[in-house]
């Protein structure tokens, strides 16, 4: 999906709490999949994440966890319990269908979508949402350990893009597993409910790739904006990103044999959840050389970079 080096995740000493979590789908972070969103920990109608940051919305209860594109959570997820304890509940009637879609069901009261609820020792609780149609693997009253399979990441409920959200609540009182604490300082470094080091991004670069043309955003989100370039014809690179705010800047340059050939950087204009943007160049008189060239996706923040892409794409 991205970056040069994946984010490693890192065992950390045990913790002060009665509920340790382990990363509950079968996806690298930053490699094969990202967290779009956070608890919201703002009491009022604003939104802000456990950092003071803008990943979260409104009065959102969970973390999501998401996939690069549709074809990623077509080739199938695993959706794997965080925590040992027994299943209590599940829903897998629910279609895959993307609110606002033509066909897509009113799920008001099944916003989760098909899930899993599992309770753990101690009062508390996790719930996986957003899984796909006839994928769930348990039944209530089955004891399950951390990371067995629960069924895959889907389209279902309440839901724009592919991802698992998960909830955590102890004595039925929501949760944020990177703060548990619910008055703790933005950025506080307490002890989290994760058995793993799972780092914070705020923002960064879901993909990249190549195309003939500024490309559609719903094949982009698709996974298959990209497109075979002919010597002819023009040659476009575009960026698909997540956290963008305003004020950040994304810069696109194509290079071929070491020598920039295309460079464009725009300016964002205001604060997304995900955005894309594409920028490219006619063919010069004769054609494009035949070779490969090399893109670089970047995008910046206070003129700091905070992500990259690298890829490539052969003309004959």
């Amino acid at each position: 999906m991205r970056r040069l080096a994946a984010l490693c995740l890192l065992p950390l000493p045990a913790a002060a709490q009665d509920l340790s979590l382990a990363w509950p789908v079968d996806c690298v972070l930053g490699e094969t999949c990202y967290i779009q969103q956070y608890v919201d920990r703002d009491p009022g109608p604003e939104a802000r994440d456990f950092t003071c940051g803008s990943l979260s919305y409104d009065a959102h209860r969970g973390t999501d966890i998401a996939l690069p594109s549709l074809a990623a959570r077509e080739a199938g997820v695993t959706v794997v319990a965080a925590a040992t304890g027994e299943v209590v509940g599940i829903r897998d009637e629910v279609p895959d269908v993307m609110r606002g879609a033509p066909g897509a069901p009113d799920v008001a009261g099944r916003e989760c979508g098909n899930g899993v609820l599992i309770r753990h020792p101690g009062g508390w609780e996790t719930q996986y949402c957003h899984m796909e149609l006839g994928s769930i693997a348990v039944a209530p009253g089955q004891t399950v350990e951390a990371g067995t399979p629960l069924g895959r990441i889907g389209l279902s409920g309440d839901t724009q893009f592919p991802h698992l959200h998960l909830s955590v609540r102890r004595d039925g009182e929501d949760v944020d597993p990177f703060e548990p604490s619910a008055d703790a300082a933005c950025g506080a470094t307490g002890a989290s409910l994760w058995a793993l080091d799972v780092p914070y991004e705020a923002g960064g670069l879901i993909a990249a790739g190549w195309s003939d043309s500024v490309p559609e955003y719903e094949a982009v989100k698709a996974g298959t904006a990209d497109v075979p370039l002919a010597a002819d014809g023009p040659i476009v690179l575009w960026g698909f990103l997540y956290g963008s705010r305003a004020g950040d800047a994304i810069r696109l340059t194509i290079a071929h044999d070491g020598a920039e050939v295309f460079a464009h950087e725009e300016a964002l204009d205001r604060t997304q959840a995900q955005a894309f943007r594409a920028a490219g160049k006619q063919a010069p008189d004769g054609g494009w050389p035949a070779g490969t060239y090399a893109g670089t996706v970047t995008l910046l923040r206070d003129g700091d970079e905070i992500d990259r892409i690298e890829t490539t794409v052969t003309i004959d």
